[in-house]
């Protein structure tokens, strides 16, 4: 069944104990550089660095007790799994987090740090699905998906709603595409309050998955590779049963960034407004500093609003971006 508005209702009344209502920010000089109003969803300033908190929260709220009792568990990129892992430990639940070897440390030991166990399965977010699908089987643990699952998509949209009541006047919103559970929440509340209103993705070029299955008309594999964006990393599975079709109807407009770009956008993020993101936020930046909204479906003029999506990011990878070098982690990788 698609998620409704009704449901991202509920979940904001369900997670307003347990989650942060973020600030929306004017940024004047991103202004001046689209010739436009620009403002700055804010949700790296969430408990845990990320957006991701919101649909952990409700889907583990959702569950009866007897479930949250057998333990959750879930393949992550990181900010899920340390979302979900805040939410067990909210609720007295057991939490099993699976990550492959591409998840950067600092993410690892934060997921430690919430009392949930941590395990490093292979070199890809299938190769540690396979260990979930393990403890869901035989531990009988529930799986929490970080995307494609109605309950974490409610909650994500919740920021929608956030966004709308703060900035009525809003005409774009855009926001970093991955597995798609994100966008798909946000466009659902974005399209039902203001159906004028255009919801624009971005990612990285490198291994964007949901990019390619909109450009396939169904999902496909794709290779993971090194990324600044890491949290944009992973497939969407081929039998995704929510995101891709949500993605499909509501989104506008789909783009590409660069790794410069997502630098670049690190950057200005830093010495313009003081903000510490991580490559995943940076790249409604990255979008607007390189030009590319402008080939988008939006009339270039109304009041654009970026999503900034988390904060969690390698000190020593940002001190490196904001001391101005351009990082190429598919190469650092290959000679390691």
């Amino acid at each position: 069944m698609p998620i409704a508005f009704t449901d991202i209702l509920k979940a904001r009344q369900r997670i307003a104990p347990y989650v942060r209502r973020t600030p929306l920010a004017e940024s004047p000089v991103l202004s001046d550089r689209a010739g436009r109003p620009v403002t700055l969803k804010l949700e790296h300033y969430q408990t845990t660095g990320a957006f991701k908190l919101r649909g952990a929260t409700n889907a583990v709220l959702a569950l009866s007790e007897d479930e949250r009792a057998a333990g959750v568990t879930a393949a992550s990129t990181g900010n899920h799994g340390r979302a979900l892992s805040h939410a067990a430990r909210a609720t007295g639940a057991r939490a099993i987090i699976c990550m492959s070897k591409l998840v950067p440390d600092n993410k690892v030991r934060a997921i430690k740090a919430l009392g949930a166990e941590a395990r490093i399965i292979g070199m890809s977010q299938d190769d540690a699905q396979v260990e979930v699908d393990r403890l869901v089987s035989e531990g009988g643990m529930t799986m929490i998906p970080p995307f494609d699952h109605a309950d974490v998509i409610a909650g994500q949209g919740t920021i929608g709603i956030e966004i709308l009541e703060d900035a009525p006047e809003t005409g774009t919103v855009v926001v970093p595409l991955s597995g798609g559970g994100l966008i798909a929440g946000i466009a659902r509340a974005v399209k039902t309050l203001s159906p004028d209103a255009k919801v624009i993705g971005v990612t990285m070029d490198k291994g964007a998955a949901m990019h390619e299955a909109l450009k396939a008309g169904h999902p496909v594999p794709v290779t993971e590779l090194p990324s600044l964006a890491d949290s944009l990393g992973g497939g969407i599975g081929e039998n995704n049963a929510h995101t891709f079709e949500m993605v499909r109807d509501l989104v506008d407009e789909a783009l590409l960034v660069t790794e410069a770009e997502i630098a670049e956008g690190i950057r200005f993020a830093y010495t313009e407004h003081g903000e510490v993101i991580e490559g995943a936020a940076a790249v409604g930046i990255a979008a607007l500093l390189a030009g590319k909204l402008q080939s988008t479906g939006d009339d270039g003029t109304g009041p654009l609003t970026l999503l900034l999506s988390g904060k969690n990011i390698d000190p020593d990878l940002h001190r490196r971006i904001i001391n101005g070098e351009n990082p190429d982690l598919e190469r650092e990788a290959a000679h390691a």
